[in-house]
C-alpha cells in the first residue's frame, strides 16, 4: 500500500496564528506530519508527500524517514487538485492507496478502520459532527450523495475526516479522471473533487469513524482540542 499526504497549502485560515506549517506542529512531542509518517512506515505503507508553502522544513521534519517528496511550484494559485497531478507518477493500479491532508490527525485505530474496508473508494467521516464543522456529506446506504461546505443541517448526515482509500483497481479511473479535471483547468479545485465528480456515476462510500478521535486543524481550536486529547490519554 501506499500513501499521498497533501502538504503544499499556505493555511491562509490560521496565518499569523502560529509560526510555522499546520503539519509541523507538535503533537505529543514531534511535528504532527512526522507523527503521521511514521505511523504508516510502521504499517508497510510507502508514504509520499506533496510539498509547496516552506518545502524545505516540511522535508527537514522528516529527516531520516523514507518518504518520497514531490513538489508543487504553483501551491499559491493552485489547491490540492494541483498537488496531486504533481504526484501523478506515484499512482500505481498494482496496489491500494491512501490519500490525505496533511494537517490531520489520526491514529492507528482509524488507518486499522479505513484499511479494513474493502470497497473500492471510501472517505472518512464523522457522524457524530454535524451540528458544526467544515465540509459535509449526505449519504444513502453509504454513499456520498451530496457535499459541501453550504449543506444545511437537514440536508447532511456526517462531516468530512480528510482522508481516503482508493482500491488498486479503481486507481486507473481516478488517476484518469484527475487528468480530465486538470485539463479543464479545475487544478484551484480540492483533490477530492475528483472524487465528488466519480460519485455522480459510481458509489464512492463514507466510512464512518464510530468514536474514534481525529482532528483536522482548520483553526486554533481544533489544534488546542487535539492537545487536550494527547493530554486526556497521558493521564489515563
Amino acid at each position: 500500500m501506499k500513501a499521498i499526504l497533501m502538504a503544499a497549502g499556505v493555511g491562509s485560515r490560521l496565518k499569523g496564528a502560529f509560526d510555522k506549517p499546520k503539519c509541523l506542529l507538535d503533537v505529543g512531542g514531534m511535528p504532527l506530519l512526522r507523527r503521521t509518517i511514521t505511523m504508516l512506515k510502521k504499517n508497510g505503507v510507502k508514504p509520499a508527500v506533496v510539498v509547496g508553502y516552506r518545502k524545505e522544513e516540511v522535508i527537514e521534519a522528516l529527516d531520516g524517514l523514507d518518504v518520497t517528496f514531490f513538489y508543487n511550484p504553483f501551491y499559491k494559485v493552485t489547491n490540492s487538485m494541483g498537488s496531486l497531478w504533481f504526484a501523478r507518477s506515484f499512482f500505481e493500479p498494482g496496489e491500494d492507496m491512501i490519500f490525505g491532508n496533511a494537517d490531520v490527525f489520526w491514529g492507528q485505530d482509524i488507518f486499522d478502520l479505513l484499511t479494513a474496508d474493502n470497497r473500492d473508494a471510501v472517505m472518512l467521516s464523522d457522524a457524530s459532527r454535524v451540528d458544526e464543522g467544515d465540509y459535509f456529506f449526505r449519504t444513502e446506504n453509504g454513499r456520498i450523495v451530496a457535499y459541501g461546505k453550504e449543506l444545511t443541517r437537514d440536508e447532511r448526515d456526517c462531516e468530512y475526516v480528510g482522508l481516503a482509500k482508493l482500491r488498486k483497481d479503481f486507481l486507473k479511473g481516478f488517476g484518469e479522471r484527475m487528468e480530465m479535471c486538470v485539463e479543464d483547468e479545475l487544478y484551484n479545485q480540492w483533490w477530492e473533487n475528483v472524487l465528488y465528480n466519480y460519485s455522480m456515476t459510481y458509489p464512492v462510500y463514507a466510512l464512518d469513524v464510530d468514536g474514534r478521535f481525529w482532528g483536522e486543524i482548520d483553526y486554533k481550536e481544533d489544534y488546542e482540542r487535539i492537545l487536550r486529547h494527547l493530554e486526556s490519554e497521558v493521564s489515563e
